[in-house]
């Protein structure tokens, strides 16, 4: 009887574990979906919990997120994160402000399975704004290994004053 007991119990908890596992494979199927993706799992209202499984799932086991900014000296320095480091970095401040990137444009440029994208965005704090508050280029990394599209690096730089982002990455009218 223990026996059977077992054998149910293993069941029934495969069946759950198989339930709750999602399938994120159309997300990863093309160069499109991908960044699509990228950029809507990150964006939303205030309250808006992310689905950080699946900004995990874009990402190669190695990957990295690079900011890059000024430090407190005014020296241009660069910040490597793991997808993991940013969502403890941002994500709490994602959901209490609300978060919306855009992609306004983007520039492709491929040699057999590895690809960079230069994808300018637009951030907003609402997706009703109408203004946003921040512009900057992502220079994405991508790798396409035959079954599906990882994300390799996220660099990315937001505009200044000093450094607008120039007419070739906006969108052409």
């Amino acid at each position: 009887m223990k026996n059977l007991l077992l054998l149910f119990t293993v069941f029934t908890l495969s069946i759950i574990a198989q339930e709750e596992t999602k399938d994120y494979s159309k997300n990863v199927a093309s160069l499109d979906s991908t960044i699509e993706t990228l950029y809507s799992v990150i964006s939303g209202d205030r309250g808006f919990e992310r689905d950080w499984d699946l900004f995990k799932y874009l990402f190669h086991k190695n990957a990295k997120l690079i900011p890059t900014g000024k430090d407190k000296e005014g020296k241009q320095i660069a910040r490597y994160m793991t997808p993991d480091d940013y969502i403890n970095s941002s994500g709490k401040w994602l959901v209490e402000n609300g978060f919306h990137e855009v992609e306004i444009n983007r520039e492709v440029q491929t040699f057999g399975n590895i690809t960079q994208v230069f994808s300018t965005y637009e951030s907003f704090k609402n997706k009703d704004d109408e203004q946003p508050f921040m512009r900057g280029i992502n220079s994405i990394q991508l790798l396409n290994d035959g079954e599906r599209w990882w994300i390799i690096n996220i660099y990315w730089m937001q505009e200044t004053e000093e450094n607008p982002i120039p007419e070739d990455y906006l969108p052409k009218n």
